[in-house]
């Protein structure tokens, strides 16, 4: 395969697929005859109601959600996710959070503002690295809800089996995981994801939420917006949504049923992420930074163990025609994120640089 595009490696915004892209710019001034771009277009139009309609049946399809979940598209990304959780689901002001990295703890930090939250396990020890053990979890009778970061974009550790939640509901932020393997959604009581990382262009999040827990008891002073039943009961268009993005989302959608589904797109990412963590494993000079059990097929951080050697092989990427290598500004090192667009031809790429690296600087 001839690839002449960047190879993005950025933990987002992120790839999208190229196809979809090509399908995007060629109805980008008049989208199936309606004489105007998606962008132009009113969200109470007809036209634009079949979008957001068909980028849900087709999200639905792709993930086989129960008919008693919703499906929302709100604006404001994660970090509007962090307040919205706590504002919506503590009923009885108690949440239990499992301390697994930098996205996680910002959930937390966010989360004691609207009530009492206890972490019942946490990966802190070193340096978060791993997935602590869930399975026996000091879970309080009059928990909420328990919350877990799915995959962390930063630390690079995924959850290969749920924690046991002893009841209560599971709340999942799957933000750099969304889309990238099956999911059985009846598992959760609700699963948010910021789509810039592995759907769309920032700026949205699409949320699943059981119906039981969409409640209309809130404190008065709620902001309408803030309400997960505000956009339930509006179709996500109490206001004029993200449009750009639902119609983009939906393309991406459509592209995975297409494809295959999350079964195939699984078997693309595992084969994917192999290549770059079978070399790390043999590599003298580069190490993965998390333990082999726990590793994110989306997120791949790695070191040297030498700041300065780092920033050479940043330097060395960007020089190579790769982007975006550098490590989170609150880690460091180095981070390959290979999202579900990225070609298995990148993570082919990418080890080829880092093997004619490091036999340069041996």
């Amino acid at each position: 395969m001839k690839y002449d595009r960047t190879f993005n490696f950025s933990a987002g915004p992120a790839m999208m697929p190229e196809s979809v892209l090509e399908e995007i710019r060629d109805e980008m001034m008049n989208y199936r005859g309606s004489g105007m771009c998606v962008m132009e277009m009113s969200h109470r139009s007809k036209v634009f109601q079949q979008i957001i309609d068909e980028a849900e049946a087709d999200l639905r399809a792709l993930m086989h959600i129960p008919d008693n979940y919703k499906v929302l598209f709100i604006q404001g990304g994660g970090t509007l996710q962090f307040a919205m959780v706590p504002m919506n689901l503590m009923k009885h002001g108690k949440a239990c959070y499992i301390e697994t990295g930098t996205w996680s703890k910002k959930a937390i930090a966010e989360a004691k503002k609207y009530g009492e939250v206890q972490i019942v396990a946490s990966s802190a020890d070193k340096n978060f690295s791993y997935i602590p053990d869930c399975s026996d979890l000091p879970i309080p009778d009059d928990c909420d809800y328990v919350y877990i970061c799915e995959n962390e974009t930063i630390n690079g550790t995924t959850w290969h089996k749920l924690p046991n939640t002893k009841g209560h509901v599971l709340v999942s932020d799957q933000s750099s995981m969304f889309l990238s393997r099956p999911c059985n959604v009846a598992d959760y009581g609700l699963i948010w994801a910021g789509v810039q990382k592995n759907v769309g262009p920032a700026g949205m999040s699409v949320v699943i939420i059981r119906e039981d827990l969409i409640r209309d008891d809130l404190d008065p002073k709620t902001p309408i917006y803030m309400m997960y039943k505000t956009h339930a009961d509006n179709g996500s268009m109490y206001n004029t949504p993200n449009c750009w993005a639902i119609y983009c989302c939906g393309k991406v959608f459509k592209y995975l049923r297409n494809l295959g589904g999350l079964e195939e797109m699984e078997r693309r990412n595992k084969a994917k992420a192999q290549v770059i963590y079978d070399f790390l494993d043999k590599s003298k000079l580069f190490r993965g930074a998390v333990v082999p059990q726990d590793r994110s097929l989306m997120n791949i951080p790695f070191v040297t163990g030498d700041k300065d050697m780092d920033a050479a092989v940043v330097a060395a990427s960007k020089e190579a025609g790769f982007d975006n290598l550098k490590g989170h500004k609150s880690v460091g090192g180095l981070r390959a994120s290979v999202y579900n667009a990225m070609p298995i031809e990148g993570a082919q790429a990418l080890v080829a640089f880092l093997e004619k690296f490091e036999q340069e600087h041996k």
